[in-house]
């Protein structure tokens, strides 16, 4: 049985639940590899996780037994694709404490779900601007934006949850706002009360950051939002797969993860939001499936979740996202967070004795998780990645699609070494031996 060493200074609690990671890991089929003549090391879950044999045996029956399109067949093999693919639904809800089912809409990605927010908001200031112009009006205020109005971001984002509110501001006449980042990697709340003001329409953060780690406790941000009158998405990609979300206990007004990051399949995302707000919400895309009805002169649409799932959904993939579902439920996701922080904690000691080694973001297993970035004194993170992979060892490096960051701490890239339910500390040691190679070879 692997267990996880827990580390000085770190409390041990009996009334954690714990579980199997050898076992778990002989769920991986792919972590039977070796790279390079080397053990597989995988240190890249918070790019994509891997997918155990439990979800890709979900995913092949569907495809063998039971592949129709959904929704409109009344033959078996339709109704049996209708019940997988709401039923998926059903079991995300539950995941995330949703109070209703309907509030989960299935997208491609994270970045599809803030992306379908943003042109929501867009479509709905376009349609707000005809209507002025017509004196006619029938949009919801809350998503209307012109000039004047403002968008709050922070300095810590993803690009998928940059861009689109970039691009929602040029459209609109919106000005786009952020929160810095402090040294330690935290968010900079100091100009709270100023940056989230009477003018703000909608705040956007990350609920983890990919790049540094960084958990942000949104308690005060989400007050202040109350409090004007605004909107409040999170990007919950990184959080979901790693922690218990309750949409709930958060008090956003949408939030957004992506499959493949939580053992599930590429090509399936989940946008969550408030049934009355996704109901105020004029369509993105339209096709099949999302109307209610259509003449030439004018169509009308469903209700949520199927006004914003426009023809023939992710319907594999979805169900494939279920089987994950049940695969984490299964271990318990307070259980996947407590091996996550002990193995952050044990990775942090771990790194703190490699001679230049520089990490980005908090340096205590407190308020973060399990993704770390750093470099290695002048070594160039491409050269470190290569020198890693000849070893088996797995890293990502680069940007991480969170270039801001990169810009604030002066680097041009990171490498960054990010973990998940089945990395255990030998995995973290091999990584510390291949960085000492790094020094090694690069002198």
């Amino acid at each position: 049985m692997t267990t996880i060493a827990i580390p000085s200074g770190m409390p041990q609690y009996d009334d954690v639940p714990r579980y199997d990671v050898a076992a778990v890991r002989a769920d991986f089929p792919i972590l039977d590899r070796e790279i390079n003549g080397h053990p597989l090391v995988y240190l890249d879950s918070a790019n994509t996780s891997h997918k155990p044999r439990q979800v890709l045996d979900v995913l092949r029956e569907h495809y063998e037994r039971h592949n129709a399109n959904v929704s409109r067949s009344v033959h078996t093999l339709g109704t049996e694709a209708t019940e997988a693919y709401e039923g998926a639904r059903a079991k995300i809800a539950t995941f995330v404490n949703a109070p209703s089912v309907d509030e989960v809409v299935f997208t491609k990605n994270s970045t599809e779900a803030i992306n379908l927010v943003a042109y929501a908001f867009a479509n709905a200031s376009l349609r707000f601007d005809a209507a002025r112009s017509a004196s006619s009006g029938g949009t919801d205020d809350r998503f209307r934006l012109g000039p004047g109005d403002e968008i709050v971001i922070s300095e810590m984002e993803h690009h998928s949850n940059i861009v689109p509110w970039q691009l929602l501001a040029e459209r609109t006449g919106a000005t786009l706002r952020w929160f810095p980042v402090t040294d330690a990697g935290r968010l900079d709340e100091s100009g709270l009360t100023d940056l989230v003001n009477e003018r703000t329409k909608i705040v956007s953060l990350v609920h983890m950051s990919n790049i540094l780690g960084t958990v942000n406790a949104t308690s005060r941000i989400t007050a202040r939002v109350r409090e004007v009158g605004a909107l409040l998405l999170l990007d919950c990609s990184q959080s979901v797969p790693h922690m218990p979300i309750d949409v709930v206990d958060l008090d956003a007004d949408f939030i957004v993860f992506t499959g493949h990051k939580m053992c599930g399949p590429t090509g399936i995302g989940v946008l969550w939001g408030r049934a009355e707000l996704l109901a105020a919400m004029p369509p993105v895309l339209g096709g099949g499936s999302m109307i209610e009805t259509v003449t030439m002169g004018g169509s009308t649409f469903a209700a949520p979740p199927a006004r914003f799932e426009a023809g023939t959904p992710p319907i594999a993939e979805a169900v494939a996202l279920g089987a994950a579902v049940d695969y984490l439920s299964g271990l318990g996701m307070r259980a996947v967070q407590w091996h996550e922080k002990q193995l952050t904690a044990y990775a942090l000691d771990a790194l703190g004795t490699v001679p230049g080694l520089r990490i980005f973001g908090p340096e205590v297993p407190v308020g973060r998780g399990g993704t770390i970035s750093f470099a290695l004194g002048d070594v160039h993170p491409h050269d470190v990645g290569q020198v890693l992979d000849s070893l088996g060892v797995q890293v990502r490096v680069g940007h991480h699609c969170a270039r801001p960051v990169c810009t604030r701490f002066g680097v041009p890239a990171t490498t960054r070494a990010s973990f998940y339910l089945y990395t255990t500390t030998e995995e973290i040691d091999a990584l510390v031996a291949g960085l000492e190679q790094v020094r090694k070879v690069f002198g």
